[in-house]
């Protein structure tokens, strides 16, 4: 199991750097956005690639963001009804949607987005507006960003599993990233505590001996 949350840490790390990563081209949407807006009020022109790549960094945020969002626990939930389970139930929960309905739905994904990718890079294809950018970077970023989504959903899965079993922290009760010698000391010193608790029950049963 050890070597699974490792697994698990290190598939948080990538999704955590992709997360910052991400951050950073909000950023560059909001500028090009704001210029391509000043240069058109002063200069009365624009331009159809300053137009396209607005939306391919949305498109980059929305599609490489997501696992992250997986990762810190940042998507909806239905806390209404959530809040209303025990934490092992929630965990139950989260494993059954993840594998009867992410996984299939992001493999779907890769799937059908993958031939489109390979044909317009083939092709060489074109955006059909003047001035406009080349298809293909943007069609990747379908089924890269479901392919991080397996991950992630990996990862969470080891953690859940592992929460279960009682070797690990309830991974719902923490909504950021750890590392790998976070997590390692965080399971640490669960073990540590269920260990207490282990032998404090022991030394109760002795005593009513």
């Amino acid at each position: 199991m050890k070597s699974l949350l490792k697994l698990s840490a290190l598939i948080d790390g990538i999704n955590h750097r992709m997360g910052h990563f991400v951050k950073w081209l909000v950023l560059a949407a909001v500028v090009i956005s704001a210029g391509n807006a000043v240069i058109r009020k002063i200069f009365g022109t624009s331009s159809n690639a300053f137009l396209e790549i607005q939306w391919y960094l949305f498109a980059a945020v929305f599609m490489l963001g997501a696992a992250y969002a997986f990762l810190e626990n940042a998507h909806v939930r239905i806390d209404a009804l959530s809040s209303r389970f025990s934490a092992r139930t929630r965990n139950w929960i989260d494993i059954g949607g993840m594998l009867l309905f992410l996984i299939p739905f992001c493999w779907i994904l890769i799937q059908l987005s993958w031939p489109l990718v390979s044909l317009a890079y083939t092709s060489g294809e074109m955006s059909q507006n003047a001035g406009g950018l080349i298809r293909w970077p943007v069609y990747l970023l379908v089924p890269v960003g479901a392919a991080l989504l397996i991950l992630q959903s990996a990862s969470e899965m080891i953690k859940r599993v592992a929460f279960l079993r009682g070797v690990a922290p309830d991974p719902l009760a923490h909504g950021s990233h750890q590392t790998e010698e976070e997590l390692a000391a965080e399971v640490a010193e669960h073990e540590a505590l269920e260990l207490k608790k282990h032998q404090s029950q022991q030394a109760k049963k002795q005593e009513h001996k």
